[in-house]
């Protein structure tokens, strides 16, 4: 494996053009400067917002390019940062822009509770007054059924300004993680010592070399686990500061208060982890087939990622994966594929790991410009997969902000991983309907078992996870490291059941687990990969009909509730019948793969 490059040595060609939010730094100092005179109005506006409806709509729109302009400000920072996190300008940039996101915030405060104090027939006959203010009905109505959670003017200000000590606890493990935490080097195929990190850690676990296998997994824990202790105190500050939001807002607890903003019933969460319960037993099935395939005596956690059809795995460059995607989500229609092309060929991908860079992928980007994705691409199948994942975020994007006004533009949390396994399905299709070879198609089913173990089991797990420790910290009980590993290691060996060897060292793997940091995100992984595999089969079988739905859903943003956007496109959340449809798919290729080792 090749040595990591650092930042300056990386080809333009694979690095994002931040250059199209921002052509020089100082242009995003000037606007910064812009948005701090902005700031310096809008408290001119408090206390005057239901005067008139002119008024009321003067100042929305006066937010809104406060809100647009900060957006892009933070947004630029940040991803500037993330290529290089040792880079101190960018972390300087990253730190003011989260500063003045929160003193923005703050500002703005007293805009829901100034609405909520008034009589809601003035709201609504403002609508009837100026039509202008109709494009925010929808918003009207999302503040008036959370009334009951909203505090006084003086209250909202005040959490405003605590948000960035709330979001210290993420902004801590994300510098540990990335930028301070080293790990002990680890010997190659070749027996030659080589780096590891959080970049090449799958690569690694999915190499055919049992021991560079347990050498990666022994080396990530044991870096993590000298540091437990720091890292349950701050999952703790971070859960705590979900529990003091619950309980300010008057919700029964962090779940609740995390899930009914957005119209997403706890319902759906707990369905979620009672329908993957009684589907264990299939998962327990893959367990003993990956030992069996893997001719093991016993299967350590460290044997969880090496595909059991090792001699179909070969190696695919960016240019291939980029290729395959094109051909997979061809059933998208020639508008998609054309957009595909367009991020692509417009670097809007940022794609090798470099010295310093974030781990992982994602899709980011600000109103007005298009979408950025981040990778940290390895020449696999992986790679390829994340690639249509990311891509189809991308896209998604795209279609919203392109029809969407800025205020419904971005799409909850909720509905956010549909379209990105959506297309992972569609690839996961194609590459099957194209293989005739017996030990291919083992191989492919394998790589699609693997990611609902990936995304419906283990992230169902992590949400069971969040959900026990999110009570404890809302009941006032110490979420010690010890606590910590105990509840982990025992919902491992629950979820892989008796024939994995649950190694000590997994019970620290809590500790390196990023989106826990954005509680109760990760349940969504679940429930968005159980809508994507019904909305892949129903574009695989009704062609264009099912595309015209899901593109109603592509282009909604929120302005519909998340489980309704979903309805549109032809599935309904709400109830656990697309979990158990996924999880029948899941048996089925199961049984299939056994036929074929």
């Amino acid at each position: 494996m090749s040595e990591i490059l650092k930042r300056a040595e990386v080809k333009k060609e694979n690095t994002w053009a931040l250059e199209d939010i921002y052509a020089s730094d100082e242009l995003w100092e000037k606007e910064v400067d812009e948005v701090l005179e902005i700031c310096k109005i809008i408290p001119e506006y408090e206390g005057h917002l239901t005067e008139s409806a002119d008024k009321l709509y003067e100042f929305l729109q006066l937010k809104e390019k406060a809100q647009k302009l900060m957006e892009r400000i933070y947004i630029y920072a940040n991803q500037a940062l993330h290529v290089d996190m040792n880079n101190s300008k960018y972390q300087d940039y990253a730190a003011k822009a989260t500063t003045y996101m929160v003193q923005l915030q703050a500002l703005c405060s007293f805009v829901t509770p100034e609405i909520l104090s008034a009589n809601e027939t003035v709201i609504r006959n403002f609508l009837s007054e100026n039509d202008n203010l109709k494009i925010y009905q929808t918003m009207f109505e999302r503040i008036l059924r959370e009334k009951a959670h909203t505090l006084s003017k003086s209250e909202e200000a005040m959490l405003a300004a605590v948000s960035e000590i709330a979001s210290a606890p993420d902004d801590i493990f994300t510098m540990f993680a990335n930028a301070d935490l080293k790990f002990e080097q680890i010997h190659d195929e070749h027996g030659n010592l080589t780096e590891m990190s959080n970049g090449r850690y799958i690569t690694f676990m999915s190499s055919p070399n049992r021991t560079v296998r347990k050498e990666a997994f022994q080396s990530m824990y044991k870096a993590f686990s000298q540091f437990k202790n720091t890292l349950a105190a701050t999952y703790s500050a971070n859960a705590k500061q979900a529990t003091f939001y619950a309980k300010t807002r008057k919700y029964a607890g962090s779940l609740e208060a995390s899930l009914l903003p957005k119209a997403i019933p706890v319902s759906v969460y707990d369905n979620l982890i009672d329908t993957i319960h009684a589907h264990l037993p299939k998962m327990y099935k893959y367990v003993s087939l990956r030992k069996k395939a893997l001719a093991l005596e016993e299967l350590h956690m460290y044997d969880v990622y090496v595909p059991m059809i090792a001699d179909v795995d070969k190696k695919i460059s960016f240019d291939e994966a980029k290729a395959t995607v094109l051909e997979a989500l061809s059933p998208m229609g020639e508008e998609y594929i054309s957009l595909l092309k367009e991020g692509f060929n417009s670097r809007w991908i940022d794609v090798y790991e470099n010295e310093g860079k974030k781990s992982g992928a994602y899709s980011w980007g600000p109103y007005g410009t298009h979408p950025y994705v981040l990778l940290n691409h390895n020449d696999d199948i992986d790679s390829m997969f994340t690639l249509a994942h990311e891509m189809g975020h991308a896209l998604h994007s795209h279609y919203t902000n392109s029809v969407q006004p800025y205020t419904y533009a971005e799409y909850e949390l909720f509905v956010a991983e549909v379209a990105s396994t959506c297309n992972e399905s569609l690839l996961i299709h194609h590459l099957l309907n194209k293989c005739s070879d017996k030990k291919e198609r083992a191989y492919l089913i394998n790589h699609f078992l693997d990611s609902f173990k990936g995304t419906i089991f283990r992230q169902t797990m992590f949400a069971e996870f969040e959900r026990i420790t999110h009570k404890m910290s809302d009941n006032d009980e110490p979420l010690t490291a010890d606590k910590l590993c105990q509840i982990y290691y025992d919902l491992n060996k629950l979820y892989f059941g008796p024939d994995m060897i649950s190694d000590e060292e997994i019970k620290y793997e809590w500790s390196r687990i990023p989106h826990f940091y954005s509680e109760f995100y990760v349940y969504q992984y679940a429930t968005g990969f159980s809508a994507a595999i019904a909305l892949s089969k129903r574009i695989m079988e009704l062609g264009d009909e099912a595309v015209k739905d899901y593109m109603k859903f592509l282009t909604g943003g929120c302005s519909k509730d998340p489980i309704e956007l979903l309805k549109m496109a032809g599935v309904d959340m709400s109830t656990p019948e697309p979990i158990n449809a996924a999880m029948e798919l899941f048996g089925q290729l199961v049984d299939e793969l056994e036929t074929l080792i």
